[in-house]
């Protein structure tokens, strides 16, 4: 039986048999913006970008609806070009992420942290590969990660949020 926790390689082997084919494309599309944006590391706000492109599921999770979406994807768009300027050259860090560590190169501690997450909620509800709903939840548990400093800076409505997925997190 394998363990519960992501063992990767630089190139995230290890982690597409533990997630859906979805949250595998929002991976896959996340590399891809962090090397066009320059960045040495994928981060959660990468992970959120191709959740809300990739998954109808995460889409319908705002309260919001579409206008907050279309809002948040205008928002994230402009990372290369604007607000993701200021976040160049570090490395994303939460708290969450500091209790679980980083052992996946080319990712921030807190992606692999909420990609872990991901992977665990999934696996207490005895499903075997985390879903995208399962990741949103992983961030909105870490509310210091950049994919929730993007979600208040675009004028996201977090709080019901929080409560949509509320029964969620504590899985």
């Amino acid at each position: 039986m394998r363990s519960p926790t992501l063992s990767v390689g630089p190139d995230d082997t290890g982690c597409e048999d533990r997630v859906s084919d979805v949250v595998a494309t929002v991976i896959t599309g996340a590399r891809r913006r962090a090397v066009r944006d320059g960045d040495t590391r994928i981060d959660t706000a990468h992970l959120l970008h191709g959740l809300l492109e990739s998954d109808p599921d995460v889409r319908d999770a705002f309260p919001g609806g579409s206008p907050q979406v279309i809002r948040l994807l205008g928002y994230l768009a402009q990372r290369a070009i604007g607000y993701g300027l200021r976040w160049s050259g570090s490395v994303e860090g939460s708290g969450v992420a500091s209790a679980a560590g980083s052992g996946m190169a080319g990712w921030s501690p807190a992606a692999a942290a909420a990609l872990d997450t991901a992977v665990r909620r999934a696996a207490s509800r005895g499903v075997y590969r985390a879903d995208g709903l399962d990741l949103l939840a992983a961030f909105v548990r870490d509310r210091e990660c950049r994919a929730m400093e993007v979600l208040r800076r675009a004028g996201v409505a977090v709080a019901p949020l929080v409560t949509a997925l509320e029964g969620e997190i504590g899985q």
